[in-house]
């Protein structure tokens, strides 16, 4: 008894869109706060229909927090952090950002798969509870070279390292 390979023959495309699992994803999108105080809920809306456009299932979405900017953002010196974990099919990720990119209303966006967080972790942030560290994890210790340069008064600069002494390496040209 032979088969024909057309009897076989299956659409890809169908298969591959109905056995791809959509896994929960962690996004963090930064809003304009005058844009957010201005019109909360539609700001709100705004990110959830980007989602939706992706396909993607809002597990949840809250306000993470109004802060400072280390850097101005399209002359925004302060921003509005919004945290969304939502759960989507991974080949749709891209859309979402591109989609973020068009948008004159969301400056920035990072999207995040949360297979290596605790289940518990996740659970906090959707609560906005604050963030605990899991027990067991063993405690960061300074180096040993910077301990003893610390202990002695020397000066630590940004970049991590020290300088021998103060002033070191300057040159004076007489115009300070």
């Amino acid at each position: 008894m032979e088969l024909g390979c057309e009897s076989f023959t299956l659409n890809r495309e169908v298969i591959s869109s109905e056995m791809a699992a959509k896994r929960l994803y962690e996004g963090m999108f930064l809003v304009d706060s005058a844009l957010a105080t201005a019109d909360w809920e539609g700001t709100l809306a705004f990110v959830e229909n980007i989602l939706k456009r992706a396909d993607a299932e809002v597990v949840a979405i809250r306000k993470w927090g109004e802060r400072k900017l280390a850097y101005d953002i399209e002359h925004k010196s302060r921003g509005t952090y919004i945290l969304a974990y939502f759960k989507a099919e991974g080949s749709r990720i891209a859309g979402i950002e591109k989609d973020v990119l068009l948008s004159e209303k969301i400056m920035r966006v990072l999207i995040l798969g949360t297979e290596k967080r605790p289940p518990e972790m996740i659970e906090a942030d959707i609560k906005g509870e604050p963030r605990v560290e899991p027990e067991g994890l063993p405690e960061r210790e300074e180096p040993d070279h910077r301990r003893e340069r610390r202990d002695m008064g020397l000066p630590f600069d940004a970049m991590g390292a020290f300088d021998a002494e103060p002033g070191a390496g300057r040159r004076d040209y007489g115009d300070r």
